[in-house]
């Protein structure tokens, strides 16, 4: 890991408030050794083939995308290409 990574400081320009407020949240992150992608809410369950399905069809779809955090339509496709519809 290059020193400029670990300090987002370090190689860029002055920075506006938003910006700044940004880069103190990726230093505290850092530090905290807080993992990203984990979310504590969902860890140490068994999940049901469906659930788990589900949960690889929306992390394949959020790769896919570029999107972290889809919309409800968004995710209502993935649920239909799952083949999910319904009941009449």
């Amino acid at each position: 890991m290059s020193h400029a990574l670990a300090d987002p400081d370090l190689s860029l320009p002055p920075a506006g408030p938003s910006e700044a407020r940004a880069r103190r949240a990726v230093k505290a992150a850092q530090a905290s050794g807080r993992r990203r992608l984990v979310d504590p809410a969902t860890c140490e369950r068994d999940y049901s083939r469906a659930e788990m399905e589900f949960m690889l069809a929306m992390d394949a779809y959020k790769q896919r995308s570029g999107r972290m955090f889809p919309t409800w339509s968004e995710v209502l496709e993935v649920l239909r290409t799952l083949g999910y519809e319904k009941p009449a």
